[in-house]
């Protein structure tokens, strides 16, 4: 098939590519652009990731970056008013705007598009207002949903663990305008791609239409590739993840609350050591038992072959940690929940360990503290399994495929696409 144009519509400028979301829809873009295609990636940019126009110059000129600045922080009065007097979940309502809706017309117009994927769904709901322009010179193309998460099923987590009756209340509010607005937006694509087997399952339980196709998120390896001069740390564990996402904020707070304090008593020369952006602030104070915060770190892979093992305390959640690929492709050991390696080709004992409750991580550690965890062994099969599955080049190829079947030819009598209303 010929080379095609894509638009791909973005909640955020995914650039520099040091986070999970950042990663998948960056590697995408670059992926499609280095395999010929062309790419107009229209980006809400936001004041929290904000970049100039020129920051994807560097993938050549098959692709454009089209930006649209609107404030997505977050408000205590819009917020609540939200709350009061709407039933759109707020954490969408962040993004809903009409000067990005007449952006996306503008490049349909113009553009000769083949495909739009949305990234998300925080911009799913350009879907339905696409269908709702009665009139528009253009033909809209095949919709793609790319769902990183199935976003109720993370807040539902969320509530039932909240002891916090207040905050509960709230967190069982937004799981139900999510779900309700996911099932509503979810009809308005042609295609939905879920980023793991676990998610598409969901989507297909809350009644997406097909097709439902599985297609992880990939990682460019050669921004991955592990220093054989580097040497981690002695008994030092690490964690790394963006702080401002409720479900790494709870498990660093399980981990600390859990599991730390007992490994601490029993082996105080141990060091944790945490990274992620916008940490709240209880997790910042001052500490006193070798727990050391980061921060923001510009490189993960230096940080991650600085120490040993590799944490990954998730409770809630769904999608799939992209931090986890990178793990495998260094080579690392890795200590995780099932849920937090969900949708993950791995195996427990083979190339990761997996452990649920407090005492079984700490059963888990102490192996790991006495030598006797085969740490070489799982980073070695950990960087296979990168390679032969999570390779960028695959996952770009899985989507290509999609694209191409979307647009076959369609049988005869079948009318042109339009978006449901």
């Amino acid at each position: 098939m010929k080379n095609m144009h894509i638009l791909q519509l973005c909640p955020r400028v995914p650039y520099p590519p040091h986070d999970g979301g950042a990663i998948a829809m960056y590697d995408v873009a670059a992926g499609l652009v280095r395999a010929g295609h062309r790419v107009t990636l229209l980006a809400i940019n936001t004041p929290k990731h904000r970049q100039p126009a020129d920051a994807l110059a560097h993938l050549g000129p098959n692709l454009r970056l089209e930006l649209v600045d609107v404030n997505t922080d977050i408000s205590a009065i819009k917020a609540l008013k939200n709350l009061l007097f709407s039933r759109q979940p707020y954490n969408v309502e962040r993004f809903i705007s009409p000067a990005v809706g007449q952006r996306l017309l503008e490049v349909l117009r113009t553009g000769q598009v083949d495909i739009v994927q949305m990234e998300g769904t925080f911009v799913a709901w350009y879907a339905e207002w696409l269908g709702r322009q009665h009139g528009a010179d253009f033909r809209v193309p095949p919709l793609v949903l790319r769902a990183h998460n199935v976003e109720n099923t993370i807040w539902h987590m969320l509530a039932r663990r909240e002891a916090n009756p207040l905050k509960r209340v709230f967190l069982q509010t937004m799981a139900s305008r999510l779900e309700a607005f996911e099932r509503r937006y979810l009809r308005q694509f042609d295609a939905v791609a879920a980023i793991t087997e676990a998610d598409a399952e969901r989507l297909r339980a809350m009644h997406c239409p097909e097709p439902v196709v599985f297609i992880p998120a990939g990682v460019e390896l050669s921004r991955v590739q592990a220093n054989p001069a580097a040497q981690p740390k002695p008994r030092t564990l690490f964690m790394i993840g963006s702080l401002d996402w409720l479900p790494n904020q709870e498990g660093v707070e399980w981990l600390l609350r859990e599991v730390w304090p007992t490994l601490h008593a029993e082996m105080p020369d141990v060091e944790l050591h945490i990274a992620g952006r916008n940490a709240p602030a209880h997790l910042l104070a001052p500490r006193t038992d070798n727990v050391f915060m980061h921060g923001f770190v510009e490189s993960a892979a230096e940080f991650m072959q600085q120490y040993d093992l590799m944490l990954v305390p998730l409770l809630s959640g769904g999608g799939m940690r992209v931090k986890i690929i990178e793990g495998l492709a260094l080579g690392k050991a890795i200590l995780s929940t099932r849920l937090g390696a969900e949708g993950i080709a791995v195996r427990d004992g083979h190339d990761i360990v997996l452990r649920d409750s407090p005492v079984d991580w700490l059963t888990a550690l102490r192996t790991w503290a006495r030598g006797e965890l085969p740490g070489r062994e799982l980073g070695a099969e950990a960087a296979r399994t990168a390679a032969t599955l999570y390779d960028n080049r695959r996952v770009v190829q899985r989507f290509i495929d999609l694209y191409e079947q979307l647009l076959l030819p369609a049988p005869a009598g079948t009318p042109a696409h339009s978006p449901p209303v």
